[in-house]
């Protein structure tokens, strides 16, 4: 008896549809021919050995299929039956793999396009908990002060530990106009509070930008949309005319920036870089290695830059972090990012919904997976204001004066981006020193 004839029955993934639905006496209705012949065609090549199931298992499965359409409580419809089964088995897998109904697909496509109607969050699973992973620029959420790492403990009425991810994101998805509140906790409060937002059409402009400083450049980049790397280019030219054609540092601020296409991360990182290695990826299929290089044309690869990151920064924007920080090209400053170190396929199915399932885990150049370890800014700075002190009353200028002469060189009056900046957003305003002294030190080295 041969190795393969001592083992017991077992049958290959492609032949379990078909033993389940001839054991589970009729609950299934078979498959059209044409949705049979796509089957075979896809599983044109020879299953491995290891892509076998046990007999014992799928009878198993069919069992409790034909059980609880016996004796559940209330009556249940196949087609629901097999779509819990699909996301059972999705989502015991890990937090990004999940089965996505007509809705969910539609809704994830509008997210990737930049539209969509919600309140402008992202969330996913920490500790079997929904947890806010940012809030989105410009939306309620963010107008509403929530932030990366908030706790959802409640949707509207609905406990949220009773629900999946992709059903507590349905539940506040809904029509613009509509109210939702949601239960929060947040880390180093006892107290949950309640935030009542309201559902808008969310237009989502992934890039920003503007001037800090003479000379001195602002790229805020939300989320990595399909045309996140055309307008971070564009935005950076818009800079450059501003400054007469000088920038003298850049701040890319990543922060609560949630990820996105994979593409725009490698388009904006070598907006940056003009060689060398930005991302690669491994996965269990050939098709998932892929490694992306840095192009010789490149719209920025001198300019002294500091990268913003916070716990917030998660997928695509770690990897564009994690290329700047290993090809040496950026300072890092910030907050330790989120930590998702896996790349995830959308794929439509044949019947209208979709399959969203983690496929491969990314490296940054230096062979780094930063799944669930994130990547450690260069320089630590946490989130805070900068209270400005009380004086003795004397603190105008004469610049503050209303009709103040101006300078006899005719500059413009200077803006208030010191102590302001720093008091609006101290992260930021750190990130501006840091680029001044940049500038500072070669001028000093020089001088020796």
């Amino acid at each position: 008896m041969t190795a393969s004839q001592s083992r017991s029955p077992r049958l290959t993934v492609r032949h379990v549809l078909a033993l389940s639905m001839a054991l589970m006496i009729g609950a299934f209705t078979l498959p059209s021919p044409a949705s049979a012949q796509q089957s075979t065609q896809q599983s044109s090549q020879p299953p491995a050995d290891n892509d076998a199931l046990p007999v014992e298992d799928v009878q198993t499965f069919a069992e409790v299929f034909e059980r609880i359409k016996r004796a559940y409580v209330d009556e249940v419809d196949d087609t629901t039956l097999m779509r819990n089964a699909m996301r059972g088995m999705l989502g015991e897998l890990d937090p990004h793999s999940t089965y996505l109904d007509k809705e969910a697909f539609q809704a994830l496509r509008e997210t990737t396009e930049g539209e969509f109607s919600g309140v402008g969050i992202e969330v996913g699973m920490q500790d079997g908990q929904l947890t806010i992973i940012s809030p989105l620029d410009g939306t309620p959420a963010a107008r509403a002060g929530l932030q990366a790492q908030d706790r959802i403990l409640l949707i509207n009425d609905t406990p949220t530990e009773s629900l999946s991810l992709q059903e507590a994101v349905d539940m506040m998805r809904g029509k613009a106009g509509e109210e939702l509140q949601l239960t929060i906790l947040r880390d180093g409060e006892d107290t949950p509070r309640k935030v009542t937002l309201t559902r808008e059409t969310i237009q989502t402009e992934s890039v920003k930008h503007k001037m800090l400083a003479p000379g001195y450049g602002y790229l805020r980049i939300s989320q990595f949309q399909s045309r996140t790397g055309e307008q971070a280019r564009d935005a950076i030219a818009a800079l450059r005319e501003e400054s007469k054609g000088k920038l003298s540092g850049l701040v890319l601020d990543l922060r609560n920036n949630p990820g996105g296409v994979l593409g725009s991360a490698v388009d904006v990182a070598d907006l940056f870089l003009d060689n060398g290695l930005i991302v690669y990826t491994e996965g269990r299929l050939p098709d998932s290695d892929m490694r992306f290089t840095a192009s010789s044309q490149t719209i920025a690869p001198d300019v002294p830059m500091v990268v913003l990151i916070n716990g917030g920064s998660a997928s695509a924007a770690e990897i564009v972090a994690g290329a700047l920080q290993d090809q040496q090209r950026a300072v890092l400053m910030g907050t330790e990012s989120f930590g998702k170190g896996s790349v995830q396929q959308v794929l439509p199915l044949p019947n209208g919904d979709g399959l969203k399932l983690t496929t491969a885990l990314y490296y940054t150049p230096d062979g780094r997976s930063i799944q669930a370890q994130g990547i450690a800014p260069d320089v630590d700075v946490v989130r805070g204001r900068l209270e400005v002190a009380e004086g003795n009353g004397f603190d105008i200028r004469e610049s503050d004066l209303e009709n103040h002469l101006r300078n006899i060189n005719g500059e413009a009056d200077p803006e208030p981006q010191g102590a302001s900046l720093a008091e609006s957003d101290y992260q930021l305003g750190e990130a501006l020193n840091l680029l001044r002294a940049l500038n500072v030190l070669p001028r000093a080295q020089g001088g020796n």
